[in-house]
């Protein structure tokens, strides 16, 4: 989801290996947007339903990891100014990847833990961990060090921990491995995802690169470091309070430490906004934005459902705002950033695929011509009003809005689908 700073053929991965990625990717958002029609009643149930959590694992899995993925693959290289180490560990990473998540949704969705789940488990992990052996030997080969690579290569840390955690939990169905249930240990695998593989990974990169997209020359490297203390401090923080205290107000405290390195990255982008040198800005940079400031939703929600879990209120109501909160950030913050960027780094892979050696020849098309504008807005309006009416749903409870909601959404991962398609199968012009 992330954009390419040169063409040199050092630094660049071929297309090959990006591609199948968002391929991928898109296909598992028109899944997910369906599942939540044909089961919306699942968002009316504990968080815990097994459509539910087969729905986000799509997303959080087949969706966003893997779109991260395919770029991250494209980007490092540019970060580090170096090539990646392995074209090899590159395929074994799709591969593995995209065997793995049919597997493991099919086991939650029919919540059958045995064969199915566990390995789509033990190929999920093994993805990451080619994925993470790729990304380590390539910045070990490179002399170039940056805040951007550091939270990078943390991050894929925390996605290793997130899986491994998962699978255990997978295990732990069948083999007694803790001493509670998944339910128990649900929050530690989500938040370590969510805000360890997430939020640290699309800080970092799109700390580099958002003020890029808008020419802007501003930087703040001490900023970042701040940033990156405050989101690690927090997550070590949380883990320590989950075994040793697991009291709902204590967390509190590195809630309140995300919050802050939220607000910073939002200063952070407001500030490379102000100081752009193209005073236009186009659709895509304006949807990346706003996933930016949709960042504050899920952790103002936090903080209140911590402290509604500390007061008498229902089950139901509780159980709702957990239900929202995930979908706000999986559904909010996380796709607006992917429906954006895709159409900011995509066109661009396959414009160099297209046009790399006739550039120099004569006049081409801009990346930004590959892909249909007038798409990318139905897309974009019928995503918004499709995330605004579903989550009212889900609060409301209200089974008629969510099947609206969910008919807009599939709306816009049809015409995102579209889009991605029509961008791969360009085929060379050359203006007159």
């Amino acid at each position: 989801m992330f954009p390419i700073a040169s063409t040199d053929a050092i630094k660049t991965t071929s297309y090959k290996i990006v591609l199948p990625f968002y391929i991928y990717a898109a296909v598992w958002f028109l899944i997910a947007a369906v599942m939540m029609f044909v089961r919306a009643e699942a968002f009316m149930n504990h968080f815990f339903h097994p459509h539910l959590l087969a729905i986000t694992h799509i997303m959080a899995l087949g969706w966003a990891t893997m779109v991260i993925l395919g770029a991250a693959h494209q980007l490092v290289p540019v970060l580090i100014e170096g090539k990646l180490h392995s074209d090899r560990l590159a395929y074994a990473t799709f591969i593995l990847a995209a065997l793995g998540i049919p597997l493991l949704v099919y086991g939650f969705y029919h919540f059958e833990m045995h064969a199915p789940a566990k390995w789509g488990g033990r190929f999920v992990i093994l993805a990451v961990l080619c994925f993470l052996i790729n990304i380590y030997k390539s910045m070990a080969k490179s002399k170039s060090e940056n805040v951007h690579a550091v939270f990078v290569f943390t991050a894929i840390l925390w996605l290793f921990a997130t899986v491994a955690f998962g699978l255990a939990l997978v295990y732990n169905f069948t083999y007694t491995m803790f001493p509670h249930d998944y339910l128990h240990y649900l929050p530690l695998h989500a938040h370590t995802g969510i805000i360890g593989w997430f939020l640290l990974l699309v800080i970092g990169v799109g700390s580099r690169l958002i003020p890029m997209f808008m020419i802007s020359k501003y930087t703040n490297p001490k900023l970042l470091w701040i940033i990156y203390l405050l989101i690690n401090g927090a997550l070590v923080i949380y883990l320590i309070i989950f075994y040793f205290f697991n009291k709902p107000g204590i967390t509190m405290v590195p809630s309140l430490l995300i919050m802050s390195a939220v607000v910073l990255f939002i200063k952070y982008c407001y500030h490379a906004y102000k100081e752009r040198l193209r005073k236009t800005v186009d659709e895509q940079i304006k949807i990346s934005l706003l996933s930016v400031a949709m960042l504050l939703i899920p952790m103002i929600m936090l903080v209140i459902l911590i402290g509604v879990f500390m007061t008498s209120a229902s089950e139901k109501e509780k159980l709702s705002l957990v239900i929202c909160y995930g979908f706000v950030i999986f559904f909010g913050w996380l796709t607006a950033i992917i429906l954006g960027m895709t159409f900011k780094t995509l066109p661009f892979i396959v414009w160099n695929k297209v046009y790399h050696l006739q550039s120099a020849k004569g006049r081409t098309p801009n990346p930004k011509d590959l892909f249909s504008d007038v798409i990318f807005r139905i897309m974009s309006i019928s995503y918004l009003a499709g995330f605004v009416i579903f989550g009212s749903g889900i609060l409301s409870e209200k089974s008629i809005l969510l099947q609206a909601g969910a008919t807009l959404l599939i709306v816009a991962a049809f015409f995102y689908n579209w889009n991605v398609v029509k961008v791969i199968t360009h085929k060379a012009s050359i203006p007159s």
